[in-house]
């Protein structure tokens, strides 16, 4: 069964003359293990995709399924918790707090919950992630590639099903870049875990199991 499934999705948006079509009956799948490179010219509907598959957005038509469950027709709030429970993000500028340790910022996602064991998971995932001797240090006492790999390990706090990733490489170098893309790689498996990365990163199109390319809001491979 897919982890995320999206069936004749539709998603326009009204501009007050005629609507813009943003996707365009788009079917799309992510499976348990599996990693998804989504690619395509800028303004082909790549960010749409994401937030539809993420939840951030609901499709003007056609239908939305996470685990197996129709989720096109939930309010906002149950929206809401479908993301907390079953989604994780990493975004290319890495939207951590300045003020909190490496630590507290992977705890972060956790914090409406009353988990006794939060500070150790946050603890054991950095340290999953080879940042066991960062575990106080802030934001700027870390380089990108040790940035990403701490949102990385908050995008996982909550145990997701899926992992959705916006360039996650986009602010790297090459070495550091393949670092992060063999560790998302160790972890896909670790955790059977879907990814889907939205990229203009021909490296991390070399990691991906399948490639999706998206034209003028039609899924076209």
């Amino acid at each position: 069964m897919s982890v995320i499934e999206l069936v004749d999705v539709i998603k326009q948006y009204d501009n007050g003359a005629e609507p813009i079509t943003a996707l365009e009956e788009v079917t799309f799948q992510a499976t348990h293990g599996e990693m998804v490179t989504i690619i395509g010219p800028s303004g082909s509907g790549k960010s749409t995709l994401l937030n539809m598959i993420g939840l951030l957005d609901t499709p003007t038509t056609g239908h939305v399924r996470l685990n197996g469950r129709e989720v096109t027709n939930c309010t906002p709030d149950e929206l809401t918790e479908e993301r907390r429970s079953e989604i994780g993000f990493v975004f290319q500028d890495y939207h951590l707090l300045p003020m909190l340790t490496a630590t507290e910022n992977v705890e972060l996602p956790t914090m409406w919950k009353t988990d006794i064991d939060r500070r150790d998971r946050a603890v054991d995932l950095l340290t999953r992630v080879g940042l066991g001797d960062r575990l106080t240090h802030k934001p700027t006492q870390l380089s990108g590639g040790q940035r990403q790999r701490v949102a990385i390990a908050r995008a996982l706090i909550n145990e997701p099903d899926i992992l959705l990733a916006d360039e996650p490489t986009g602010n790297l170098d090459q070495d550091t870049g393949a670092t992060i893309l063999d560790e998302l790689t160790r972890l896909k498996q670790a955790e059977d875990i879907a990814i889907v990365a939205v990229t203009h990163d021909k490296q991390l199109v070399e990691y991906a199991d399948r490639v999706v390319e998206l034209v003028d809001g039609r899924i076209t491979t």
